[in-house]
Parts: structure tokens; C-alpha cells; sequence
């Protein structure tokens, strides 16, 4: 079974004709839209492609079981869901709130 602990092995699966056919199909199977977002009513929709400009990236295709500790899914359609960069990201842990609190004072007393 392959692993994907490293960098470098996840760079070369995320870069596999495998993974982009199936990533294709959770976008399609998932209407190009964010799946969090639509449980709450809400509506993000990937952006459409500029001809002469890149194309901004509003959606990702997230592992629910990630690859490093569950390899066997990593090609899984059912193991796959469609999240706009946002919500991706807070599954992630990666947003700025966690900087912001870090830098926020133990205390807030008043000075007086």
C-alpha cells in the first residue's frame, strides 16, 4: 500500500491523473458547490475561468479521512468532499484566528 507521510509523496499524488479524475467527479457529484456551506443555506460556486487570467480558486476537494493516516481512501469518491477555501481551511486549523488569539493579552483588566 502506498503511504503518503511525506511532502513530496503527497506532491506526487496530488499531481496524478488519478486524483484528478476523481477530484473531477466529487466536483461534479457535489454540483461545484460547497457542501458546508450548503447545509447552511448558504451557496459558494467555483469561479469561472477568465480567458488570459487565472483562474481564482474558490473550491477544494477535501479528504474526510486524510491520506497520511488513512491511505487506503485516498482514491475513494465517497471519502471526498467539495469545500470553498474557507471552510477547507478552518478543517484544516489554518485561520487567523488562532494567530489573533495567541497575541491577545491573558488579561483584560482596566488601567486605571
Amino acid at each position: 500500500m502506498t503511504e503518503y507521510k511525506t511532502k513530496a509523496q503527497k506532491k506526487k499524488f496530488y499531481r496524478s491523473r488519478e486524483w484528478e479524475t476523481l477530484r473531477q467527479q466529487a466536483l461534479k457529484r457535489d454540483n461545484y458547490e460547497c457542501q458546508h456551506c450548503k447545509r447552511g443555506g448558504e451557496v459558494t460556486v467555483d469561479s469561472i475561468k477568465t480567458p488570459g487570467q487565472r483562474k481564482e480558486i474558490m473550491l477544494n476537494v477535501d479528504h474526510k479521512y486524510p491520506i497520511e493516516f488513512y491511505p487506503q481512501l485516498a482514491l475513494v469518491l465517497d471519502n471526498l468532499d467539495t469545500l470553498c477555501v474557507k471552510h477547507h481551511n478552518i478543517k484544516e486549523g489554518r485561520t487567523f484566528d488562532k494567530i489573533l488569539q495567541a497575541k491577545k493579552k491573558k488579561w483584560d483588566d482596566e488601567r486605571w
